[in-house]
């Protein structure tokens, strides 16, 4: 059946009234016939957010040139109705790693949130890609504000890796072992909840019953707390292989099983993320173009109650990691030798330059003077632990990973079965769940970011992926067009 769409049903998704309608309407029907309306809604929905990065795109270009024009001849802001905000003419500086391999969109989100007048301090890491507000990969030091879309909406996704004294041949000797012990540790998909809900002490945060959007939240999160989404989350079993003993790290040189998990804070941060960034976006009336950088001051109550609400999801996050890691490693029978974690998408009180500011990391690694993380790579592509250098130039952050080349229906469209099952035993790796959207195919060279940052962080170990375990849902929706950003921005 071919895609046949209404004004009435664009009205609804935000388009303006006028010729912007009748035109969506025919560019989606001819270019985007065998879409499903669903698909086509979330495609138009991107580019209402974001019209300068489809400027230049072959088919939407014409719609977002129009979108572009209706806002720029439109009042500024409605009486009453929020402050009208302006972007300064000339941004603060920030620095950019890996330029070469960063696209023009994320470079152009990067600008817009440069020339917040709240911004201090920001950089770019070299696994930047467009998202919505601040690009993913992207780092911004603010004064006494948080953007609810410079965090993102999978608030605290983050990664966490327990090394265990396990010779690393078992994993190929018993790999059905060790496939068993993650499917029955957690569970994949956007809607999964659990119907046995698992005990932690982050479920009696007070913040639960004192913040109303989060009262209506409780239910669901404790029955996905130890889940693990869709998307780029993962859980894997792989081979730690420390070179030398590090002092931060404290694990000896050797070879060793690593269990690492990504993932976030599920249901919940999406819910907080975006009711507060609608809020911020009625308070702060900022160009359209620039809409998501809207931000809530911490001295105004919906942005104590955001910072209090996203504390609280970083935690949530944290907990679904260790209840996985606690499952997994009660069957192993072993306690680990250490546990590396962080978050990649949250933002923190810092100093910069002696003052109070808020970092926001959105797809960035902290990386402070000798703080530890993991960037992984992909399916295939080995992982790193890295030690912080406090780099000042990148804000103190590093990468999350390696970053998308390839758009989640680029992906599906442009790798076969075949070439998806070869790179897989290519690299021995056994794979649960985990579809073509999420192929190696799709990410950078990690080796690549990896040389961009090596002011960043100094490498302490490696991780190779062996057995993963991803959503494995068939992805009927991306086959059928829907192109969204990277799931865990």
């Amino acid at each position: 059946m071919k895609l046949k769409l209404s004004g009435k049903e664009l009205r609804a998704i935000g388009l303006p009234e006028g010729p912007v309608i009748s035109l969506a309407m025919t560019v989606m029907e001819k270019h985007y016939k065998h879409h499903t309306k669903e698909a086509a809604f979330e495609i138009l929905k991107d580019v209402l957010q974001n019209p300068e990065i489809y400027k230049t795109h072959e088919a939407l270009s014409a719609i977002a040139e129009k979108l572009i024009k209706t806002t720029a001849s439109e009042a500024p802001l409605r009486e009453g109705f929020g402050e009208a905000v302006s972007l300064n003419q000339h941004g603060i500086q920030f620095n950019v790693f890996g330029q070469e391999h960063i696209e023009e969109g994320a470079m152009h989100q990067m600008y817009q949130a440069a020339k917040l007048p709240i911004s201090v301090a920001g950089a770019l890491m070299p696994d930047a890609h467009s998202g919505y507000g601040l690009p993913i990969g992207g780092v911004l030091a603010t004064e006494n504000a948080v953007i609810p879309y410079g965090v993102g909406v999978d608030i605290g996704c983050r990664m966490c890796l327990s090394i265990f004294a396990i010779d690393p041949k078992e994993l190929a000797q018993k790999e059905n072992y060790f496939a068993r012990e993650i499917n029955e540790a957690t569970l994949f998909g956007s809607g999964a909840q659990f119907d046995q809900a698992s005990n932690h002490e982050v479920m009696e945060n007070e913040f639960f019953y004192q913040i109303p959007l989060l009262k209506n939240l409780h239910g669901r999160a404790w029955k996905q707390l130890g889940s693990s989404g869709s998307g780029n989350h993962f859980v894997e079993f792989g081979v730690i292989e420390i070179a030398e003993k590090d002092e931060v790290l404290g694990v000896a040189a050797g070879k060793y099983v690593g269990l690492l998990s990504h993932s976030g804070s599920r249901a919940l941060g999406a819910n907080i993320a975006n009711h507060y960034t609608k809020i911020a976006i009625d308070k702060r009336r900022l160009p359209n173009d620039a809409k998501n950088l809207a931000w809530l001051t911490l001295d105004e109550e919906a942005g104590i109650e955001y910072w209090n609400a996203m504390n609280l999801a970083g935690d949530y996050a944290s907990a679904c990691h260790h209840i996985i890691h606690a499952k997994i490693a009660k069957q192993l029978g072993q306690r680990p030798l250490k546990m590396v974690e962080n978050h990649h998408n949250f933002a923190w009180k810092e100093k910069w330059n002696g003052k109070d500011v808020i970092v926001h990391r959105k797809g960035a690694t902290p990386a402070g003077e000798n703080v530890l993380g993991i960037i992984p790579g992909s399916m295939t592509a080995d992982g790193f632990i890295v030690k912080g250098k406090g780099e000042t130039a990148a804000v103190n952050s590093a990468s999350h990973g390696a970053g998308r080349k390839m758009s989640r229906t680029r992906a599906i469209q442009s790798v076969t079965d075949k070439q998806f099952k070869d790179e897989l035993k290519k690299f021995g790796v056994k794979l649960l769940g985990g579809g073509l959207d999420e192929s190696p195919f799709a990410y950078k060279d990690i080796e690549v970011v990896m040389q961009s940052q090596t002011a960043l962080v100094d490498v302490v170990g490696k991780f190779t992926p062996k057995i993963v375990k991803m959503d494995g849902a068939k992805h009927r929706s991306w086959k059928k067009g829907n192109d969204e950003k990277q799931m865990g921005e």
